[in-house]
């Protein structure tokens, strides 16, 4: 009942914004889940990025539409040092921050607002370090930063310069993703002055192409457009993010004009969303993998054999066809295919029940009863968690190994399931903020992950050693070289049963312009339009 009045009155508050606006142009976006907050910086998942960065934020740098070039954002140039370790960024001149009715800026984007949006990720002694109870600045963490990062210092107004304590190649790109965006130093001093610092990841503000306006708990996000974004104003006056979390709700919204774009509908819908001469639908190879981490520091999933064995028991084929019926492919390594660096010699584990079950009992272990977590969103690399779980349940049972499946809300599950003493094995699934292979390698199974993207808490520290020697060189051919042993290793040592690598599909209406596909998965509606 809950979830269907959440429909109702995301549906009703869209319904109004389009019935108001004679001459606005609003677009409404069916989106799938609930932002965590909106402080970027704070976050991992994707549906909080989309919401709560790419809408009201900007980076020093900016991925090309499109692709994974990182190119000029609020930084306009910067000079590399020839050791690699400085790096000295020349920020763009008037960049202006929304004016809201909660704050009215008094100045331009200046180097003070970048020392204080990175320093207060990586400087533990930063009154905004544990402004949120709790912070755990996953992504700065996960990624080495407080390592990396020597120090970060106003040089001018306009210029910052970062002094690294080892050269990392994926640097620039790194600094693209929205966990290194920039706020507004001037706005976070006055929640402080005032004793609302918590404020700051409910009522954001930024440089970016629209305004946050208001947020209604599970149903809908209201933003307008920044008349004054340095990148152009954007062409709609309103969006609409409308909370959605069913598929075929979201289809039936698109259909019935309630919403001019979606993500991730069911594969079952494709086929028909492409009939329709309403819509339109865009498709591409998607920069990502679906995967179930097992905790690697709990018995009996501490030994490499019996995850090998629960991962020969897994039907991948049975699960790409009722999940995605033919838009995605069994996933072999942790990066996907289309990346450079993937190791195509390795092969994967075969679906045999009978050497799984001989597996289980040679390593000791009988009558096994655990957990699988299924996500309770859809994402681009699973579009269905639980029926994926469900046969999964189904294969364990015939070696033996009963399942519970469990789940929470999104925002909930992705807290649990990074605990370390969480039980039995979670799915989840990553799509590429970067481009770059440490992406997924060095963020997901790094040993600085543990704890946080990394699901498994698994650190190995040969494979770690490989993955932090290949981001410390500039040379292409020899990072290849690493990472190529770095997922033998996994393979291996099993951490994760992986499962798909899907298709990325994003149907809209037939009158939206503009839209730009993302091999990263994001959701970006600064150049988008509805035409006549």
């Amino acid at each position: 009942m809950k979830t269907k009045l959440a429909f109702a009155a995301a549906a009703l508050l869209a319904a109004s914004f389009l019935s108001s606006a004679a001459s606005a142009k609003t677009f409404v976006y069916c989106s799938e889940g609930s932002p965590e907050g909106f402080d970027p910086g704070l976050y991992t998942a994707g549906t909080t990025f989309d919401a709560a960065a790419h809408t009201v934020y900007n980076g020093l740098l900016e991925f090309e539409p499109g692709t994974t070039n990182p190119v000029p954002g609020l930084a306009e140039s910067w000079d590399i040092s020839e050791d690699g370790t400085v790096y000295t960024f020349h920020l763009r001149k008037g960049v202006k921050f929304q004016t809201t009715e909660y704050f009215t800026p008094s100045r331009d984007l200046t180097a003070d607002d970048v020392v204080f949006s990175i320093d207060r990720q990586i400087n533990k002694d930063n009154k905004w370090n544990q402004y949120v109870a709790g912070a755990s600045w996953e992504y700065a963490e996960g990624m080495g930063f407080p390592g990396l990062i020597k120090s970060i210092e106003k040089v001018d107004d306009l210029t910052v310069k970062v002094t690294l304590n080892r050269p990392e190649a994926p640097f620039l790109a790194d600094l693209a993703m929205p966990f290194s965006y920039i706020l507004s130093k001037e706005y976070a001093d006055k929640l402080e002055a005032d004793g609302k610092m918590e404020q700051m990841n409910q009522q954001p503000l930024g440089t970016g192409p629209f305004a946050f306006v208001a947020y209604q708990q599970d149903a809908v996000i209201r933003y307008k457009a920044n008349p004054d974004y340095w990148d152009g104003a954007p062409k709609i006056d309103d969006l609409v993010f409308a909370i959605t979390t069913d598929a075929a709700v979201r289809y039936q919204k698109l259909k019935a004009g309630e919403c001019q774009l979606m993500p991730y509908p069911n594969a079952a819908d494709v086929e028909s969303m492409k009939a329709d001469p309403n819509l339109k639908v865009l498709e591409q190879e998607g920069l990502n993998v679906a995967y179930m981490a097992y905790n690697t520091t709990q018995a009996p999933f501490d030994k490499p054999e019996v995850r090998k064995a629960l991962n020969m028991a897994i039907n991948k084929d049975a699960i790409v066809d009722a999940v995605f019926q033919g838009m995605a492919k069994p996933a072999t390594n942790p990066i996907p295919p289309t990346m450079w660096s993937y190791n195509k010699d390795i092969k994967d584990d075969a679906y045999n029940l009978d050497e799984a079950k001989k597996m289980l009992a040679d390593a000791g272990v009988k009558d096994l009863s655990m957990k699988i977590w299924a996500m309770p969103v859809s994402r681009p690399y699973m579009l269905n968690a639980r029926r994926a779980a469900e046969i999964m349940q189904d294969d364990f049972a015939k070696i033996g190994v009963k399942v519970e499946i469990v789940s929470y809300e999104w925002a909930e599950y992705l807290q649990r399931s990074k605990e370390k003493d969480r039980d039995g094995a979670a799915m989840l699934g990553w799509t590429g903020d970067n481009g770059d292979p440490d992406n997924f390698l060095d963020t997901l199974l790094g040993c600085d992950a543990v704890g946080g993207n990394n699901r498994a808490q698994w650190c190995n520290e040969d494979f770690d050693k490989l993955v932090k020697k290949a981001k410390a060189t500039s040379d292409k051919a020899e990072r290849t070289k690493l990472y190529e042993q770095a997922q033998v290793i996994f393979k291996e040592q099993a951490p994760w049963a992986t499962i798909d690598h899907s298709l990325s599909i994003v149907p809209m209406r037939k009158e939206v312009t503009g839209f730009t596909q993302s091999p990263l998965g994001d959701f970006k509606f600064d150049k988008v339009d509805i035409s006549e």
